[in-house]
């Protein structure tokens, strides 16, 4: 596999980190009631598990935040940064980092998961002062893409579905020829793996980053529904269909190891998106989404079976995933450069 047209390349997320950012959460409207309290002490399970092998950068709107927050972390590997923002979801909106000749930046643009929230379009310029932060190249295609919308081996393969990167919402002037020549050129990836369908209730129009994960250069997660009668069973088996008629960029057929769903969470507005593939790799530990169900057990095994040498640690995800989202989209790494 060759880089970009500019020599870059996205490295796969188990490669070594410098750091990862955050952001942390304080928006009413995302996390409302007796929610906030049992997020941020997620959030602080989060950073210590994390600052154990990287840094860990975080956002908050200014200082009082910060010395708020300094009393919940305690660790000499946390760094802050006086950055507004409105929600947590840095992944989405924060740049992407490729390696090569001279490291650099994606920014992408950002339009709120298709213009859905209007109070999150501020975010977009967050992720352009972490951008301007970095001290990196700043590289711009002017595409819409948030980073939990693909997923890389750091080889040359790419993840990601149809339902989102396809979206209208998002580039209804580009379709899949010309998405993929700007993601070649950008991240150094020249093999695509497209899936159908995201789960029931993810509001990103179906990001890759809940249905099916890199795990190794040719080994992928996949989420799977055993109940036929649930919503997510059929697509969830036709992306494990798809995926088990691919290759690698070499020609190589995947290893999908099939990790279950957990069970149906509710809210007032509808179902919630929790799935454990949402789990994030650090240096150190590797991050797993879990809700309280026999499902647990079953994703930690496989975390640790796919990353032996991290500690598999468990985070209760419970209240953050009422915002929608979990750790891997409350996180984005930094490659060490």
């Amino acid at each position: 596999m060759t880089g970009g047209k500019q020599g870059y390349r996205m490295p796969a997320e188990w490669e070594p980190h410098q750091g990862t950012w955050l952001s942390w959460p304080k928006d009413p409207d995302t996390f409302p009631g007796n929610i906030l309290p049992r997020v941020e002490s997620a959030y602080a399970q989060i950073v210590q598990e994390l600052a154990r092998g990287e840094e860990v950068h975080i956002l908050v709107n200014d200082s009082k935040a910060e010395t708020r927050v300094k009393r919940m972390v305690r660790s000499e590997n946390v760094l802050f940064h006086l950055i507004r923002t409105v929600d947590v979801w840095v992944r989405d909106y924060a740049p992407t980092y490729v390696l090569g000749g001279g490291s650099a930046v994606v920014k992408w643009e950002f339009n709120a998961w298709g213009n859905k929230y209007d109070d999150l379009l501020p975010d977009g310029e967050a992720g352009a002062r972490v951008a301007e932060e970095s001290g990196l190249t700043v590289i711009r295609p002017g595409v819409v893409l948030e980073g939990g919308s693909i997923d890389v081996n750091g080889e040359g393969s790419l993840l990601t579905t149809e339902q989102c990167l396809l979206n209208a919402n998002r580039n209804p002037d580009l379709g899949r020829p010309k998405l993929e020549e700007v993601l070649k050129g950008t991240l150094g990836v020249d093999h695509f793996i497209w899936l159908g369908e995201g789960i029931e209730g993810d509001d990103t129009d179906g990001h890759v980053d809940d249905v099916a994960r890199f795990v190794g250069p040719r080994r992928v997660m996949a989420a799977v529904e055993p109940d036929a009668s649930d919503r997510n069973h059929g697509p969830l088996k036709e992306n494990v269909r798809r995926l088990g008629s691919a290759t690698d960029q070499d020609g190589n057929q995947l290893e999908v190891t099939e990790v279950p769903m957990p069970p149906s969470i509710g809210a007032p507005d509808g179902r919630l998106p929790a799935s454990h593939l949402n789990f994030y790799i650090g240096n150190s530990s590797a991050l797993v989404p879990t809700f309280g169900g026999e499902s647990d057990k079953v994703a930690l095994k496989a975390i640790e079976e796919a990353f032996p040498k991290r500690e598999a640690v468990a985070i209760d995800c419970r209240a953050l995933v009422y915002g929608l989202g979990t750790i891997h989209c409350a996180t984005q790494q930094i490659p060490k450069i």
